[in-house]
């Protein structure tokens, strides 16, 4: 499997910015393929002429690595290192395991000839300390986990082929996983499949979050993550979360589950969307929606009573590709109506999109056309369903999502 072909988006992203006078940090769920990344882009620069002694390269998982070090004992080993009156190239994986890490990533960035990459698997990694010390001078690339396109390359399957059964296909990438190497272990089986998400998981909860946040609830906190994830693509509050639990016999503080959710954010298990409302053009505060970063998770999250609904998990997946796509995301609401997703555009502009997984009938045709139809702006408004037939009308474009997905002309 050619790994550089499915990364290739976030490879040129970083070659853009090579030599450029800013910190490149790369951010996203663990096993998102944030290492095989920077080994793929250090491969790239290796073609390019750079010499292997010009490039380091860090992996802060292994406590070795910094175990009984001090930040100020690394960054002199690694200047020892540097090649004078050359451009080198200094790669820190998981960074955030070092104390006071963002001092050496300060003191190499204030080096000379030295280009720097960094990668977290929390966002926490660039909060407070961290985005004060270098603010401005950093630019992040978040890497999410293959989309449709690159699960079909992933798996080598001509997309040129016009009878491919793309629903079946499709539903094999949200039942088993889209993280690389989960999609790689598939001719082992689907059990393979699931000890993997479930050992991923297990350690984002684990190390990443109840250790770090001193959880002692792990309990409520796993009822908070199950609950979320059964409500894919429904707005949720920490009230509600906590109302609902209660009733279940659970007591929980929704100032908790704020914070819960706050956690299950920056570690990237889910990604929260905020309200904004059309007629007033301003975002609300409350009632988030939250979408998960992998569909393969709902089966270790919600377990076999896996319920949340395949237009939910449609438009878990359509929210993701925009986010790749490089939009920042709202969900529209008016009084009386709501739109799936108002999307701003890398160029400023603005889109809508509604998702449903088949207008079956007229009455979700008129819900779905309808609620893009009140919208009375001059902004490109899309409907996003499974039909293979689709039909345009009163400035509603229908697609049909695969061809959207694998970004195919109609």
């Amino acid at each position: 499997m050619n790994d550089y072909i499915n990364r290739k988006e976030y490879i040129n992203k970083l070659l853009a910015y090579k030599d450029k006078d800013l910190i490149k940090v790369v951010s996203g769920l663990r096993r998102s393929g944030k290492s095989t990344l920077l080994k793929l882009y250090r491969e790239q620069l290796l073609k390019q002429g750079v010499g292997k002694r010009q490039i380091q390269f860090y992996n802060y998982e292994l406590p070795e690595n910094y175990l009984n070090k001090t930040w100020d004992t690394i960054y002199f080993e690694i200047k020892k290192k540097l090649q004078p009156d050359k451009p080198n190239y200094v790669f820190l994986d998981e960074v955030q395991n070092i104390p006071l890490f963002e001092k050496l990533v300060d003191g190499l960035f204030a080096t000379e000839n030295t280009d720097v990459y960094i990668t977290g698997s929390n966002a926490f990694l660039l909060s407070s300390e961290l985005a004060t010390l270098l603010s401005g001078r950093y630019i992040e690339i978040s890497i999410l986990p293959f989309s449709f396109k690159e699960y079909l390359a992933a798996r080598s399957i001509d997309t040129t082929n016009r009878y491919l059964n793309y629903e079946s296909l499709f539903f094999d990438y949200i039942n088993e996983t889209s993280l690389p190497k989960g999609v790689e272990l598939r001719k082992e089986g689907f059990d393979k499949i699931h000890e993997y998400l479930d050992a991923i998981y297990t350690t984002i909860i684990e190390k990443d979050i109840t250790q770090r946040h001193q959880i002692n609830q792990k309990r409520t906190f796993g009822n908070v993550v199950k609950f979320v994830a059964s409500n894919i693509g429904n707005a949720l509050s920490p009230s509600n979360i906590s109302n609902a639990l209660k009733q279940d016999g659970q007591s929980i503080h929704h100032a908790t589950v704020e914070k819960y959710l706050e956690y299950l954010v920056a570690s990237f298990v889910f990604y929260k969307v905020n309200r904004f409302d059309l007629k007033g053009k301003k975002q609300l505060a409350t009632q988030e929606k939250y979408y998960l970063v992998d569909a393969g998770l709902l089966n270790i999250l919600t377990g076999k009573e896996r319920t949340t609904d395949r237009g939910h998990i449609l438009e878990n997946v359509i929210y993701l590709e925009l986010l790749r796509r490089g939009n920042k995301i709202w969900t529209g609401t008016t009084r009386n109506n709501e739109v799936d997703f108002v999307c701003k555009t890398p160029a400023g502009d603005i889109e809508y999109y509604q998702v449903a997984w088949q207008i079956t009938n007229e009455n979700t045709e008129e819900r779905e056309f309808g609620a893009l139809k009140k919208i009375k702006d001059n902004y490109p408004k899309y409907l996003l369903t499974t039909d293979a037939f689709t039909q345009s009308r009163s400035g509603v474009r229908h697609l049909n999502v695969f061809n959207w997905l694998l970004e195919t002309k109609e």
